[in-house]
């Protein structure tokens, strides 16, 4: 097969991946956030994570400025808050109260789990940003992910209940 733009997202799409809420604040202290599923996990000690971040994104810059950020891993009942967050521009915090960590960065309520994070380092990568984080504070609840896969949001199946005898 060739490689081009469309087989590259059609192959990267086979990938099912968890749907988090990264937010920031900018250089006049806004809030700025956008859906990623570019989030992982890179060491246990020290705790680290990372996101990658379109160059293009807005939230690019007030990362680079603030040099904070948290993750809220959002449940299965979230994609209305995963779908607003996706959007560009400023109207995405328009008519929505988001709590503040512990950082004093925007945390979405309900999230399964929360990571507030100091940047440590940052790669230029193709067209984004690879941006590694320490973890300083958490959060984690009980309940089942958002997940995406070939372009469409989806939920696990129930866990059956092994029946004992």
């Amino acid at each position: 097969m060739i490689l081009d733009d469309m087989a590259f997202r059609r192959a990267l799409g086979q990938f099912a991946t968890g749907i988090s809420v990264v937010t920031t604040r900018d250089l006049e202290g806004r809030a700025q956030g956008l859906t990623v599923n570019s989030f992982c996990s890179v060491s246990l000690e020290p705790p680290l994570v990372l996101i990658c971040i379109d160059h293009r994104s807005e939230t690019n810059a007030g990362l680079a400025h603030s040099g904070l950020f948290n993750v809220s891993v959002l449940a299965e009942t979230q994609e209305d808050l995963s779908r607003r967050f996706a959007g560009g521009g400023p109207t995405k915090f328009h008519g929505i109260e988001l709590p503040a960590g512990a950082n004093g960065l925007p945390v979405i309520p309900g999230a399964l789990a929360t990571l507030e994070c100091r940047i440590v380092a940052s790669h230029a990568a193709g067209d984004h940003t690879v941006y590694i984080g320490r973890v300083e504070s958490l959060s984690v609840s009980p309940g089942r992910p958002l997940v995406y896969h070939g372009s469409t949001y989806r939920r696990l199946a129930p866990e059956e209940t092994v029946a004992q005898s």
